[in-house]
């Protein structure tokens, strides 16, 4: 995902169910999640017993009948569960050859909003979510439902992107985050400019990463052996503990991190410089001011060729870049950001603008964004009602006071 905003909405087409009360509208078994704790990489344990559940907005209150298609060996039994607006229903089946049907009747939705869709087995057949085929649903209450349909079941990537059009010689951006939900694979991006991004990662259970990474010149996506050496963004140098190689898949270039168990709930401060070195390279360089130890480290530099540029296209982003639990929410405040010209000169971002991936057009509305505690917030996935308009700006209380603590060392 991490592009720069304009780059990732460009060429997504819009797509959406709007579904009738005669319609039978068909929600996709690999659309639903399993039960995750928020610093879990497994599902939660249910006794081998299968649970699993879909989310979707219903616009209007009434009935709705529910039914589940699953796979379903031939002659053997199953009792499954459907619980729906604090109602359950509980039905058994045996399997014959085709898809075997199964009615759990009809619920009462009381009022429009998101409702959740939980099935769970209660014996012990082994059911997979691979064997649920579909839910499917019939009935006044279905008229307008929207569900996501589509088998990227991940929270909408959301931005902020910064107004900088009228500078051209920009050599720094600071930005502070902090994190406010904490799910593991979630990326909270503090610097991000055309050619890279800097910020924080919940890679697991125990383990947290600060990421600097910048791409390499050329228009290869996948495969960084690919790369002519000319295009390639190559190592000046990097922090202490800092791992440094390369990455591709989402375009290509030079990747770094440092293992660092930074805390939700408090300020993160991150800081990334451009140094041109001739007209055509530029030395980018991502800092990250240590908590434990008060002062600002290297995390890498990288001379980016066919370059030659200032920072421009400064944004922010929240990432959800596994999906398996997506339907949990992530939310950061990012605040206080500033960047520097090269006369020396600091001026303060305090508008921003949202703007959300494909996913976020149709399929995932649970993306917002606005101001809280003097701080823009990002927030994606909890399946929360309401949504942010792609393009509204906002903007936060100015501070006034552009950091004071950067060394000039590490400035240009």
């Amino acid at each position: 995902m991490k592009f720069p905003p304009l780059v990732l909405i460009a060429g997504f087409l819009c797509f959406s169910f709007a579904a009738t009360a005669e319609d039978e509208l068909t929600v996709p078994g690999f659309t639903s999640y399993l039960p995750f704790e928020k610093n879990s990489e497994t599902p939660t344990d249910h006794n081998s017993l299968l649970q699993m559940f879909w989310f979707g907005d219903l616009k209007h209150p009434g009935s709705l009948d529910a039914a589940v298609q699953l796979r379903l060996p031939a002659g053997q039994k199953t009792t499954l569960r459907l619980s729906l607006a604090g109602k359950s229903a509980d039905v058994t089946a045996v399997g014959d050859t085709n898809l075997t049907t199964l009615a759990f009747g009809s619920f009462e939705i009381a009022s429009p909003g998101y409702q959740k869709f939980t099935l769970e087995s209660l014996d012990n057949t082994n059911l997979q979510r691979d064997d649920i085929e579909s839910l499917s649903l019939r009935g006044p209450a279905t008229a307008e439902a929207h569900f996501n349909l589509k088998s990227r079941i991940n929270a909408a990537s959301v931005h902020l992107s910064y107004p900088t059009l009228a500078f051209t010689n920009i050599d720094a951006f600071y930005c502070e985050v902090t994190a406010v939900e904490d799910p593991i694979w979630t990326y909270y991006m503090a610097c991000g400019w055309q050619r890279g991004y800097l910020g924080m990662q919940v890679n697991g259970p125990t383990e947290r990463r600060i990421i600097f990474s910048v791409w390499d010149s050329g228009n290869e996506a996948i495969d960084r052996d690919k790369v002519a050496a000319e295009n390639r963004t190559t190592l000046v140098g990097k922090g202490d503990g800092v791992n440094a190689g390369d990455f591709g898949n989402e375009g290509t270039g030079g990747h770094s991190h440092l293992v660092y168990s930074w805390k939700t709930g408090e300020k993160q401060r991150f800081l990334i410089t451009a140094k041109l070195t001739d007209p055509d390279h530029t030395i980018y360089s991502g800092y990250f001011f240590r908590p434990d130890k008060k002062e600002w480290m290297l995390i890498s530099s990288w001379r980016a060729p066919h370059d030659g540029n200032y920072l421009h296209g400064l944004y922010s982003f929240n990432e959800d870049f596994a999906g398996d639990n997506g339907y949990l929410q992530r939310k950061a405040l990012f605040g206080n950001q500033w960047f520097r010209t090269a006369d020396g000169a600091w001026h303060e971002l305090t508008v921003a603008t949202f703007s959300h991936d494909g996913t976020g057009r149709s399929d995932r509305l649970d993306r917002f964004m606005g101001v809280e505690d003097g701080q823009f917030f990002l927030s994606n996935g909890g399946f929360l009602p309401g949504y942010t308009k792609f393009g509204e700006k906002f903007t936060r209380p100015a501070r006034g006071q552009p950091p004071a603590d950067i060394p000039s060392s590490i400035l240009p």
